[in-house]
């Protein structure tokens, strides 16, 4: 080590020398003598020698201003280099994070596509349907084409529902389910509000149960129940369709993934023959 060196070369106790921020120190000392090294006409570091009573060494340091010139360099270089890395996988992460942002802000939509405009398109065929067979009530499919724009523009827009934003949870499901002869709301028991993704979460959930049993139950009997209790908010949806085999697919894991951003539980039951409910809770 160069400051070993020196310092044993002038019987001194303790020899340091400061390059690029750097110190590099031998033995130690109570008082220090330091001296500038320059080389080139430029400081390149600084020459420590204890005790004072060494003496200063302009000859040592007139020879060292190139070696620390060297060190000063390479220090730099290094410090760069480590920086140019810092730099370069800070980059890499803030891609990587704006990439998954993006992805997780596509998937929210395309969910939320899924579950709350596809209930009024089902529901629009539904009725489509019963004015081709009765030749009756093409007004009301007019205004439900009407109210299906505009649930896909505010979604696509990341707009909520107005009711669910200005009167929670049960206002949002009596809006959307009250005028739906076949669907049964037991909702009085939901009195408190929850934090606006809570009830989002639970809102798009059970739109998406209701919209399946009006796919895959045709003419069922649907009730959706919701209440609070002392650990959180607990929703079901039942109907007494033809039921099914339950098997892992996109839509019901849609419904699992939704409710646990949140911290909640989903579980579909059924079987052919037994109707189909899906239960959900989310703890306070």
């Amino acid at each position: 080590m160069l400051a070993s060196a020196i310092g044993t070369a002038a019987g001194a106790t303790g020899c340091a020398l400061v390059v690029a921020g750097e110190r590099y120190q031998w033995g130690d000392g109570g008082q220090w003598l330091e001296q500038v090294v320059t080389h080139g006409g430029e400081p390149q570091g600084v020459l420590a020698i204890a005790p004072e009573s060494v003496g200063p060494m302009p000859g040592v340091a007139a020879v060292l201003g190139l070696p620390l010139a060297v060190i000063r360099l390479t220090t730099e270089t290094d410090r760069l280099r480590r920086d140019g890395d810092a730099a370069a996988r800070k980059l890499v992460d803030d891609r990587w994070r704006a990439a998954a942002e993006m992805e997780q802000e596509r998937r929210g939509l395309e969910r939320d596509l899924h579950d709350g405009a596809q209930h009024h398109l089902v529901a629009l065929r539904m009725r489509l349907a019963l004015v081709e067979h009765t030749g009756r009530g093409v007004d009301d499919l007019l205004k439900r084409l009407d109210t299906a724009e505009r649930v896909l523009v505010d979604t696509a827009g990341g707009v909520l529902p107005v009711a669910l934003v200005t009167g929670g949870l049960a206002a949002a499901l009596r809006a959307e389910l009250a005028s739906h002869t076949d669907v049964t709301l037991d909702i009085d028991g939901l009195r408190r509000r929850y934090p606006s993704v809570v009830e989002s979460a639970v809102y798009f959930v059970c739109m998406e149960a209701v919209n399946n049993a009006h796919k895959h139950a045709s003419g069922a009997a649907i009730t959706l129940s919701a209440r609070d209790n002392y650990r959180g908010l607990e929703f079901t949806v039942t109907d007494d369709g033809p039921g099914f085999v339950v098997r892992s697919s996109s839509g019901l894991r849609n419904l699992t993934t939704r409710a646990a951003d949140v911290g909640g539980t989903v579980e579909i039951t059924s079987a052919p023959g037994k109707g189909t409910r899906v239960s959900g809770f989310v703890p306070l």
